[in-house]
């Protein structure tokens, strides 16, 4: 027993994971009914990183400016500029292609029982409200801007305070992060009892009417994550950016992909940026910032299905409205991460733009959850990946400036 575990621990953390994934796939197609228990597994791995999650933020950020000297330089001017640059080109490309391929809806019943905002300010509304959280309440709800404000706060107002204070902090941190490597190792067993769930409880029928809707939705993904995403790295750092994407994409994109949700995996990307030799002050930042606010998979959500809605009223668009579209889309999928529904719920803003009105909207927003299954998951493993990406791109850039040399191949 003793010799199989040690060979287990040789494996690295995604080989891992894949043996969890065929493991959890042959359960739910072979013995479902016998297998069912191991749905808690999944349940289990999720909570444990959402319940880590703020707390593990707060002290990282807390302690990363608390300590923060004056004169050391961070990245996150460019990376923010790169998480807003990355938003609007996903909006964009999902403008281009929901026009090369449009998409015709079967609209019926409403989702009723949700409530979409009323408009842009709404959105930034919240989105302030939230940076102004009662801290407690803010880490409770997973509140992330919230937390960060409180976290940054904190942080400035303890840079006065003794080494010993800043030293207990730094241990919370450290011990926080020792609390964060222990759940990631029970990742393999998270991701076998989520992809049981998911195979047992969805299937694939009810996703098969929706085929073109989803070829869209994912084909714009993918084109972001493989191409645009690439060539923005490129122009940034001037070496070949596919081992670092495909890194980003294997160790944080394949666990957001299960987990459907950002919050949870900013354990993991943290840990992936502790892998690729990141600056801590900036990347115990920029995780958290990027799980709120660099939301390319959310502007291809709301621009498809926004564009999937006019096709299918036979509304015509013309360029400075589908300009204004991709704008719209990324400005709302920044403050998707505040308000409840996520990306979906933000359909009927980006839809009033074309005087659709909120009832048949609503109607689109139904079908969007019928197509979640999928267009989550993929959305959510694009956001997460991208964090870590472009995190190391601005970090990278920032080296080669100073004539510090960086193979990207070896470090990814």
């Amino acid at each position: 027993m003793k010799n199989q575990l040690k060979k287990w621990n040789r494996l690295s953390l995604v080989k891992q994971i894949i043996i969890g994934l065929i493991v959890g796939i042959t359960l739910a197609l072979t013995i479902p009914d016998a297998a069912k228990p191991v749905v808690i597994l999944g349940s289990l791995f999720v909570g444990a990183l959402k319940a880590i999650a703020p707390v593990l933020v707060l002290f990282l950020v807390m302690s990363a400016i608390a300590q923060h000297k004056s004169g050391q330089k961070t990245n996150m001017s460019s990376i923010v500029v790169l998480y807003l640059l990355g938003t609007f080109l996903a909006g964009l490309i999902a403008v281009i292609v929901s026009f090369m391929f449009p998409v015709h809806l079967t609209l019926a019943k409403a989702t009723g029982d949700l409530a979409a905002p009323g408009g842009v300010s709404e959105v930034l509304k919240t989105l302030l409200m939230n940076i102004v959280d009662n801290p407690f309440n803010a880490i409770t709800n997973a509140n992330y801007i919230g937390i960060l404000s409180w976290a940054i706060l904190l942080g400035l107002a303890l840079k006065n305070a003794s080494d010993s204070t800043k030293t207990v902090i730094s241990n919370f941190s450290d011990a926080v992060s020792k609390i964060v490597t222990w759940i990631i190792k029970f990742a393999p067993l998270g991701i076998m009892g989520l992809v049981f769930e998911s195979i047992t409880t969805n299937g694939i029928d009810a996703l098969l009417s929706y085929g073109k809707l989803l070829a869209v939705l994912i084909g714009c993904m993918l084109f972001v994550a493989l191409v645009v995403n690439p060539v923005i790295v490129f122009l940034a750092v001037r070496q070949n950016p596919y081992p670092l994407v495909f890194k980003c994409i294997r160790e944080s994109g394949i666990t957001a992909f299960f987990t459907r949700s950002s919050a949870a995996n900013i354990p993991v990307n943290m840990k992936l940026c502790e892998k690729l030799g990141l600056d801590k002050d900036t990347y115990s930042v920029s995780i958290p910032l990027g799980a709120t606010i660099n939301m390319a998979g959310a502007a291809v959500t709301i621009s498809v299905l926004t564009l999937a809605a006019v096709h299918t009223l036979g509304i015509q668009v013309d360029i400075p409205t589908a300009i204004i579209l991709s704008v719209l889309s990324a400005v709302c999928a920044c403050g998707a991460s505040g308000v409840a529904g996520g990306s979906l719920l933000l359909i009927p803003l980006a839809c009033s733009l074309f005087g659709i009105s909120n009832d048949v909207a609503m109607t689109v927003v139904g079908v969007g959850f019928i197509v979640g299954v999928l267009q989550d998951s993929f959305e959510t493993a694009l956001n997460s990946s991208t964090d870590v990406l472009f995190t190391a791109t601005a970090e990278f850039r920032e080296r080669r400036k100073q004539g510090q040399k960086i193979n990207i191949k070896k470090l990814a």
